[in-house]
């Protein structure tokens, strides 16, 4: 799906912000970190959202809580 943003100015930085919806979809919060790749060639701009708990656990917490 495509949506569109405005980019604004944020101190001495430009900014785009992130819809609510995306925020709640990836459990996104203050101070988490994006990697950032830059496709100059295509002039994109791709963020990854990386440190969240997405993944199953390997280990079994019941099991390790006995």
């Amino acid at each position: 799906m495509v949506k569109f943003r405005k980019v604004i100015k944020t101190g001495n930085s430009l900014a785009i912000t992130i819809p609510a919806k995306t925020i709640s979809d990836f459990s996104l919060k203050e101070g988490d970190m994006a990697e950032v790749l830059v496709n100059k060639t295509k002039t994109a701009i791709t963020y990854r959202f990386t440190g969240h708990p997405r993944q199953l656990s390997l280990i079994d917490k019941k099991r390790n809580l006995e």
